[in-house]
């Protein structure tokens, strides 16, 4: 019988809580440091080691998910429990061991410790503890020490119980609670019992679900696909289905050409290839200049959504406490609709933050890779970022370099790596940017080669080592790797390697090749005179020397003269009136200040030259404008552009049956415009008065045949007679 999609969603939301209440009970009763150190011992009471299954461990401990009274639930969905609550126990016992090593070897002042204190805590904390969890944990029994005015026992009554999340973990059932089955490429089908009820008191209550799940095109075809898990949310059900394919891992050791990476805050990922030449001596060389992955304008943008989100969590803690303190009304309020608004946009901020942050990581993962393949680099080694902590600014600057996308860039690059068989190793972050790669010491940190002040972008230092800090930084972090390749071990949480403890070595650019061979003349060319002192000399060129043949030009064929015979031809026009070859200019002022509309009602036109009619513009002075000629008479004449600045339509030509609003110009002194006559139409004098204000000139041809005349600001004057000019004014 099918089902809704919300029907689905409420029945895995009934398992979802019938599992965590089950799990919840199994913590509560063995939150206890007795129980974690038995856990964490890994020893059962018979003797034999504990599985790695959660749930198997329990069990041989003898601790056992039991199901609410009146409930009936099969043994499958009791494993799912006791899967859920061996992870939360499993987690407190890494939590117990760097809490036990702070409360026996607690300073005196915990915000500066001794060296003597230091060794003293590396010695008891187990291996793979980073400084950031060191100074978290030490915050906390801080805040507890602050409140209670003691320290704390154990871990039991530092924290509270933890709480499972609501999740269906699928992989701890077998077939007879679950089944997947992959239909084909794209799509899987998860068989799956359900309850019918929130409490199922018989096994009738319990009904097969199918859940078709659609896979995305990242997952290939020849992937085999796992048990997944169930998260109920607010609007639907989340299916998390892992995948796997066969791989062989890449080696950790043995490695000549490597790629070093340093983080940046300006550029994100900064880069350097580096050879090792000899591995009996360790010499190192570097290859090329430096690889930059710049993701300025996507760093900035995720700056002002941190910068916005902050903003928006101010405002909602202030109208929380505001709301809190209220008593609560029965009408609407306006301060909890606000809230509510606020909260809102504060999950879309977030949301968008997600996914700037997921997008860049697999950007810069993606190039990292590609530049390795490419090269030929068999290893790549990051900056072990996981022992830095963001500190010595402000609580909103620690919070927005602390939320970098570096975690995310890390797992991208292992994922992406493991595909083209790059081995990915971490080296320690410690001294990669102080110490000099060629020499090894401390360096001096300037702001540019050529300003020799303190700053942050330049390294300098006195073996005569000039580069940017970044590309400095990387170089070491190469040398690092692969002057200690027989450290590497295998992290058992991402698969990659790990370099714990290193010793630096010295790293040189490679020189140039030459190539030129002992014992021959030089056959290079002699370098190029490129004084300025005198003409600019001649190129010599051999003869077996090629080069591309220019473009054709965009004018094939000359203009042709004026009164040719190809003028004289009706609805024709040269491209220039004023010089012949070359495309006419209008005034950047026409251009750009220029209105044009088409009026409501347009008359029939004859066809019009696409040109601009040579125009001269003198001072006004008395006289009559001359008679026309064969010389003074184009084969043309737009009589409607008498005494108006049009701006082109395109590039050639006017349109002068369409209204026209000039940006106001005024000149220094009055001026008058002749037009050129034409066959049949006649020629005209405008004048121009040194006045302000817009001219709005409305000008349309009408068609006649014997002879043409224009209307302007809607007077009609007497029509032209061929060959007689006629005056207007403005």
């Amino acid at each position: 019988m099918p089902v809704t999609g919300r029907v689905v969603a409420q029945r895995v939301g009934w398992l979802a809580d019938l599992v965590s209440v089950m799990a919840d009970r199994v913590v509560v009763g063995h939150w206890a440091d007795a129980d974690l150190v038995r856990l964490a011992g890994g020893v059962g009471p018979d003797g034999r080691v504990l599985p790695g299954k959660g749930w198997m461990a329990l069990r041989r401990l003898g601790w056992y998910a039991v199901a609410p009274v009146g409930v009936v639930v099969s043994d499958r969905v009791r494993r799912v429990a006791e899967e859920e609550a061996a992870r939360a126990l499993r987690l407190a016992t890494s939590r117990r061991q760097v809490v036990a090593a702070l409360l026996s070897s607690w300073p005196q002042d915990p915000s500066r410790r001794t060296d003597r204190e230091w060794s003293v805590l590396r010695g008891l904390l187990p291996d793979g503890v980073d400084n950031a969890t060191i100074r978290n944990r030490t915050r906390q029994i801080v805040g507890w020490l602050t409140s209670h005015g003691r320290l704390p026992a154990d871990l039991c009554e530092l924290e509270t119980t933890p709480r499972v999340a609501r999740q269906v973990s699928l992989a701890a059932a077998d077939r007879q609670r679950v089944r997947v089955q992959r239909l084909d490429d794209r799509t899987v089908r998860v068989w799956v019992q359900l309850p019918v009820c929130p409490l199922p008191g018989s096994y009738r209550d319990w009904v097969w679900h199918a859940l078709v799940v659609r896979l995305p095109p990242t997952v290939p075809a020849t992937a085999a696909v796992c048990t997944p898990t169930l998260r109920p949310t607010v609007d639907g059900v989340r299916v998390d289905l892992p995948w796997q394919v066969p791989h062989v891992p890449a080696k950790l050791a043995g490695h000549t050409r490597a790629v070093g990476v340093d983080w940046g805050l300006n550029t994100l990922l900064n880069g350097t290839l580096a050879d090792l030449n000899d591995p009996d001596s360790c010499a190192l060389a570097a290859v090329g200049g430096p690889l930059r992955f710049d993701a300025t304008g996507v760093s900035s943008k995720l700056v002002r959504l941190r910068r916005h989100r902050e903003q928006l969590n101010t405002k909602v803690d202030r109208l929380t406490r505001l709301v809190d303190r209220r008593a609560p009304a029965a009408a609407p309020d306006p301060v909890s609709a606000k809230l509510g608004r606020l909260r809102v946009e504060h999950e879309a901020v977030c949301a968008r933050i997600r996914h700037l942050n997921q997008a860049l990581a697999w950007s810069a993962a993606r190039w990292l890779v590609d530049h390795a393949t490419a090269t030929g680099a068999t290893v790549i080694y990051l900056e072990d970022l996981t022992t830095l902590e963001a500190r010595g600014g402000s609580r909103s600057l620690n919070r927005r370099v602390s939320g970098a996308v570096r975690g995310k860039v890390f797992t991208a690059v292992h994922h992406l790596a493991a595909k083209a068989g790059v081995a990915v190793v971490r080296v320690p972050a410690r001294g990669t940017s102080s110490g000099c790669p060629r020499c090894g010491a401390t360096v001096r940190h300037v702001k540019a080669p050529d300003r020799l002040v303190a700053g942050y972008r330049w390294t300098t230092c006195g073996c005569g080592l000039s580069a940017d800090r970044d590309h400095a930084a990387a170089q070491r972090i190469a040398a690092r790797g692969l002057a200690n390749q027989t450290r590497t071990r295998r992290d058992p949480t991402t698969g990659g390697g790990i370099i714990r403890t290193t010793i630096d070595a010295s790293i040189h650019p490679r020189p140039p090749r030459r190539k030129k061979t002992p014992g021959t003349a030089s056959t290079s060319p002699p370098p190029r005179d490129r004084r300025e002192n005198g003409p600019t000399r001649k190129q010599v060129r051999s003869a077996t020397f090629r080069c591309s043949p220019l473009l054709p030009s965009r004018r094939q064929t000359p203009a042709p003269a004026a009164g040719s015979a190809r003028s004289a031809v009706a609805g024709t026009s040269s491209r220039s009136a004023s010089a012949p070859g070359q495309l006419p200019r209008m005034p950047i002022s026409c251009r750009r200040s220029q209105t044009w509309c088409r009026p409501v009602r347009q008359r029939s036109q004859w066809p019009q030259p696409s040109i601009v009619s040579p125009v001269t513009r003198r001072p006004r002075q008395a006289g009559a404008t001359p008679e026309p000629n064969a010389e003074t008479v184009p084969t043309h004449s737009c009589p409607g552009t008498i005494g108006t600045d049009c701006a082109p339509v395109r590039r050639y030509g006017m349109v002068p049956a369409n209204n026209s609003t000039s940006v106001p110009h005024r000149p220094t002194r009055d001026t008058s415009t002749t037009t050129c006559p034409g066959p049949g139409t006649g020629g005209s004098t405008s004048a121009t008065a040194a006045s302000r204000g817009p001219r709005i000139t409305n000008a349309r041809t009408v068609k006649y045949r014997p002879f043409a005349y224009a209307a302007i600001r809607g007077r009609r004057p007497a029509p032209a007679v061929a060959g007689q000019p006629s005056a207007m004014r403005r």
